[in-house]
C-alpha cells in the first residue's frame, strides 16, 4: 500500500468518525426530515438541511475561486436524465420505509439499532439485485437523457456559477435571518450531549468541503454497498460475477488533488479506489456514532420491535439501494455535494425524492404503523 493510498484511507476514516459522532448526537437523518414533513408537518429539520446545502454552496465556491478545487464538477457526476427523477422517487420511498437514508442507517446502527442493521443488509441485497438489471436501466436512462456533456446548470446556461449562486444564497440568507428572529432554529431535547441540528449542518458542510478538497469529491458511499454485494456474490458464484456487466464497469477515474495518485474504481470485487475511499468512510461513521453513544451512556443493542418493522427495514433497504443505483447516487452525494454546485442530476434527484418520501410516508403509516402491537421493554 502506497503512502498516497494510506493518506486517502486515513482522511476518509477520520472524516467518517467525526461525521458519525455529529450525526448521532444531533440525529441528523435526511429520511426523518422528509418523513416529519409529511407525517407531522414539522419543517425544522428541513431548514437545517437547507442551511447545510447553502453553507456547502458558499464553501465549495470559495474553494473553487481560490484554486483549491481543481476537480469541478467532481467525479462520477454525469449529464442529466429523467431517470434521475425516477431514481429519486424510488430512493425516497425506500429511505422512509428503511427508517433512515444510506448514512442515517449507519449512525443508527452504530448506536445499536438492529432495525438499521437490517436496513443495512437490505442495502447490500438491493445493490446486488440492481447489478442484474443494470444494462436495462442504463439503456432506459440514456433514452431519456438530455443536455449531453453538461453536468451543472451553469454549464448548461454557459455562465459563471456565481451568477446563479449569489441570488440563491442571498434569498437563503434572508430566510435564515428571519428564522433566527423567530427563534425557529433550536430543537428542544433532554438528551445529554445533544448537538443542535443547525450546528450539525454547519459542521457537516465543513467536513464535506474538506472531503472535496483533500479527496476530490464530497461524501458518497453507495458504490461501496454495490462493491460489498459483489464481494459476497463472488464467494459462491465467481463465474457469474465475472460476467455481470455492472461489476466490470470502472466509473471512477481521476487524479486525487492532494496525493496526485491516479484513482480507478468500480463496483466489482477488487481492492480499488472505491474500496479505500468509501469503506473507511462507512467504518468511520459507524464507529464514530458508536463512540459517541458509549461516551454518553446511550449505546445498547435494541431489537425488541414488531416483526413488521424488520420487514419494512429490509424492504426499504432494498428499495433504497435500487433507487441509489438508478439515480445514480444517494442523498448525501446529491444533497450535500451535487446540489451545492447545481448539478442537474442532483437537482432532478431532489425533485424525485420529495414525492417519493410522501409515498413512503403513506406506506409507512398504512402498512407498518397501523395496528402495531404493543411490545414490552
Amino acid at each position: 500500500m502506497t503512502p498516497a493510498i494510506l493518506f486517502i484511507i486515513i482522511v476518509n476514516l477520520a472524516l467518517g468518525l467525526v461525521a458519525g459522532a455529529i450525526m448521532y448526537r444531533s440525529d441528523f437523518c435526511v429520511a426523518g426530515m422528509f418523513r416529519d414533513l409529511f407525517l407531522f408537518r414539522k419543517t425544522v429539520m428541513l431548514r437545517t438541511l437547507l442551511l447545510l446545502v447553502v453553507a456547502s454552496m458558499v464553501l465549495f465556491e470559495l474553494m473553487r475561486r481560490i484554486g483549491l478545487l481543481p476537480l469541478y464538477p467532481f467525479p462520477l457526476l454525469g449529464s442529466p436524465s429523467l431517470g434521475n427523477i425516477a431514481g429519486g422517487v424510488i430512493f425516497g420511498i425506500g429511505m422512509v420505509l428503511a427508517g433512515g437514508c444510506v448514512v442515517g442507517t449507519l449512525y443508527k446502527m452504530g448506536g445499536g439499532s438492529m432495525i438499521s442493521a437490517t436496513a443495512f443488509a437490505g442495502l447490500i441485497i438491493g445493490s446486488g439485485l440492481y447489478a442484474e438489471m443494470h444494462p436495462w436501466w442504463t439503456a432506459v436512462s440514456k433514452k431519456f437523457s438530455f443536455l449531453q456533456g453538461h453536468i451543472t446548470l451553469p454549464q448548461a446556461l454557459g455562465c459563471d456559477p456565481i451568477l446563479l449562486l449569489l441570488p440563491v444564497t442571498g434569498l437563503a440568507a434572508y430566510l435564515f435571518l428571519r428564522w433566527h428572529a423567530q427563534r425557529r432554529w433550536e430543537v428542544a431535547s433532554p438528551a445529554e450531549g445533544y448537538i443542535q441540528p443547525w450546528k450539525a449542518a454547519l459542521y457537516l458542510a465543513i467536513l464535506g468541503t474538506l472531503s472535496y478538497t483533500l479527496i476530490g469529491m464530497p461524501f458518497g458511499i453507495t458504490n461501496a454497498y454495490a462493491k460489498a454485494a459483489s464481494y459476497l456474490t463472488n464467494i459462491p458464484v465467481p463465474m457469474h460475477v465475472s460476467q455481470v456487466a455492472f461489476y466490470n464497469t470502472v466509473p471512477l477515474k481521476y487524479t486525487a488533488p492532494v496525493s496526485q495518485v491516479e484513482l480507478h474504481g468500480g463496483p466489482g470485487p477488487f481492492f480499488d479506489a472505491i474500496a479505500y475511499i468509501q469503506f473507511p468512510l462507512i467504518a468511520g461513521i459507524v464507529l464514530g456514532a458508536m463512540i459517541a453513544a458509549l461516551r454518553i451512556g446511550e449505546f445498547r443493542v435494541y431489537f425488541r420491535v414488531p416483526a413488521r418493522q424488520y420487514v419494512s427495514a429490509l424492504a426499504g433497504g432494498i428499495i433504497l439501494a435500487l433507487g441509489s443505483r438508478m439515480t445514480p447516487g444517494c442523498n448525501i452525494w446529491h444533497l450535500f455535494g451535487g446540489v451545492p454546485i447545481l448539478s442537474m442530476q442532483s437537482l432532478l434527484f431532489l425533485i424525485g425524492i420529495i414525492p417519493g418520501s410522501y409515498i413512503g410516508s403513506r406506506l409507512l403509516v398504512t402498512l407498518v404503523l397501523s395496528m402495531r402491537p404493543e411490545v414490552s421493554a
